[in-house]
């Protein structure tokens, strides 16, 4: 573990967990086993990042957040409060990857307070996804998401409409439901 002495005293890093200088955690924060967290990299307060998660310098993770095992939130990407990404999603920084690419361009990505990122997700960058919007397990994610959207399958496609608990409330995906503001 490499010592960082900004990092308030309620954050917890497990002793096999690196968290490099520069890096700002939030208050309440769990960093668990063979985690990564590069300088710059900014998670908020009351979060849970999961075994062998990589936060690349300049991801911005907000309050609230789990980030479950062997999943990589590289530069560009920006995951607003509340939100759930399940283990070995994967998120993409670059249209046109090359290994020799002197015109790399970081494309970002934005996740919307409250979405859901099932395991296996693979999201695209250059996307939105909505708020409470739920991404289906192993879906690849190539276009924007609308907000309290379920989307499944490769590539992923509207599939029907949750509510702010993830709850189906429609399966129609073309229409959302006219929804009770409490419940959405």
């Amino acid at each position: 573990m490499t010592e960082n002495p900004s990092l308030p005293d309620t954050v917890f890093v497990h002793p096999s967990a690196e968290v490099d200088a520069g890096a700002q955690i939030g208050a309440g924060t769990k960093i668990w086993h063979l985690a990564h967290i590069r300088s710059t990299a900014r998670i908020g307060a009351g979060c849970v990042i999961g075994r062998n998660v990589y936060v690349d310098a300049n991801a911005v993770i907000g309050d609230l957040v789990k980030i479950q095992n062997n999943v990589s939130v590289y530069q560009g990407v920006t995951i607003e409060d509340e939100v759930f990404v399940g283990p070995s999603a994967v998120f993409t920084n670059d249209l046109r990857p090359r290994a020799q690419n002197p015109d790399w361009q970081i494309t970002p990505t934005v996740v919307r307070r409250g979405a859901s990122i099932g395991a296996n997700a693979t999201i695209v960058c250059g996307v939105e996804i909505g708020e409470y919007a739920m991404v289906a397990a192993g879906s690849v994610v190539t276009r924007d998401v609308a907000p309290y959207q379920l989307v499944a399958g490769n590539p992923a496609r509207p599939r029907g409409w949750v509510d702010a608990r993830g709850e189906v409330v429609s399966r129609d995906p073309e229409r959302p439901p006219a929804v009770d503001a409490g419940r959405c």
